[in-house]
């Protein structure tokens, strides 16, 4: 099992060494024709120059981390780190907490360079980055305690009904945890997001006339229209919708206020809106359910596996260290779920794009994609391979031309 486990670290590296490179060829293709009047020749340069410095910063970090990773398992990391907590003399439960932690604070800290790297000389060398010092520090305290919390909170649930259910414990932790994530959604608005970004009411004016205008055209509720200070970090656009039922807010970054007129942010609100109409959000929330539960049966097959810690070199059997391997062989089960995932969620975008273009303005949204696309540097042709993968959204060229053909038709 070990040596399998090496295949699957190395397999994941060369997979995405892989889509890069055939990623990296894409950038050196000429401007489309749809973006010719959001680049000129200097400009255009500067955003390829922009995307392969980060495919190759991702790259160095994949790298790293699989080498430390199998460094780890060949030093024998797993059971010279258990031998210690074990010596602390606390619960297997603590002992488990205080295992998982020290390995994710550990490759935090590994890490952190990369983060500074990425924010201070990446994203400031090509104008995006507004962070200062201080809101990257805080970001990054508020982010670890929180992972505390409510990573804490998840895991010691797990380990603990693992730890007395034994086998049958899969059912109860998919239940709990899929609660917990419910309860998330709710919380995250009024909470978690605040702790980052301020939220402000939008003054009065044309945009807000506009935003309610639309909202009772469609027949959506909402709680409130807000500003965040997204400024404060980045100088790239974004707006969202956050909360769930007559929690709903739209949040809208302050770039996307200065940089897109009234009727193009309605227009991506209505895209956003186009979720919450076709039940995207609860489709999405029910895809995690079943996977979380998939993966937590899956686990039962690796508790406790006499085979398992013996062929890492670990002597003492325990929930913890049956989750942390686990993970190592659920990476190519992670793959199928993500490619899933993001094909059902491409899928959604295309249909959120309809909405937009039956409900608002499909000029006006084509002209704030463009906008928003050429503004973040975001890949204009990101190779098949990759978007099949890992995006999300289909390219931005696909869309544009979906909604070309979808005002043609019509």
């Amino acid at each position: 099992m070990l040596i399998a486990a090496i295949i699957i670290l190395i397999g994941k590296f060369i997979l995405d060494l892989s889509v890069e490179v055939l990623d990296l060829r894409n950038i050196k293709l000429n401007l489309p024709s749809e973006f010719k009047d959001f680049f000129d020749e200097e400009r255009y340069r500067k955003y390829q120059l922009y995307l392969k410095e980060n495919i190759i910063f991702s790259l160095v970090k994949s790298f790293l981390f699989t080498l430390i990773c199998i460094g780890f398992i060949f030093g024998g990391g797993f059971n010279f780190l258990d031998n210690w907590v074990r010596s602390l003399g606390f619960s297997e439960l603590v002992s488990g907490l205080i295992f998982i932690g020290i390995l994710f604070f550990s490759l935090e800290i590994i890490f952190l360079p990369f983060s500074i790297y990425k924010t201070f000389v990446i994203e400031e060398k090509y104008g995006f980055n507004k962070t200062t010092p201080k809101t990257f520090i805080l970001d990054i305290i508020k982010s670890w305690v929180l992972a505390v919390i409510i990573g804490g909170l998840i895991l010691t649930l797990v380990l603990w009904l693992f730890e007395i259910k034994g086998e049958r414990a899969w059912i109860y932790c998919w239940l709990g945890v899929s609660l917990f994530q419910l309860f998330l959604r709710f919380i995250a608005p009024v909470i978690i997001f605040p702790l980052f970004y301020k939220f402000t009411p939008i003054e009065e004016g044309e945009l807000k006339t506009a935003i309610e205008d639309y909202a009772q055209k469609v027949g959506l509720k909402l709680k409130g229209i807000f500003k965040i200070d997204a400024s404060r970090r980045t100088s790239k656009a974004n707006a969202f919708f956050t909360g769930l039922g007559k929690y709903k807010r739209i949040a809208l970054f302050d770039n996307l206020i200065k940089k897109l007129t009234p009727p193009e942010i309605v227009s991506v609100l209505a895209h956003e809106a186009g979720h919450l109409k076709k039940k995207h959000i609860l489709k999405g929330f029910i895809f995690s359910v079943i996977t979380t539960g998939g993966v937590f049966y899956l686990f039962t097959f690796f508790l406790n596996n006499p085979v398992l810690f013996s062929s890492f070199g670990v002597r003492n059997l325990s929930v913890y260290l049956s989750l942390v391997l686990f993970t190592i062989f659920y990476i190519p089960l992670e793959i199928v779920f993500s490619i899933l995932g993001n094909f059902l969620s491409r899928k959604w975008e295309l249909e959120a794009d309809k909405f937009s273009c039956d409900t608002a303005s499909s000029s006006d949204f084509v002209l704030a994609l463009e906008k928003l696309t050429a503004e973040n540097f975001s890949n204009l042709r990101p190779h098949p391979f990759k978007v099949f993968l890992y995006y999300s959204h289909p390219p931005v060229l696909e869309r544009i031309a979906y909604i070309k053909n979808l005002a043609f038709s019509s």
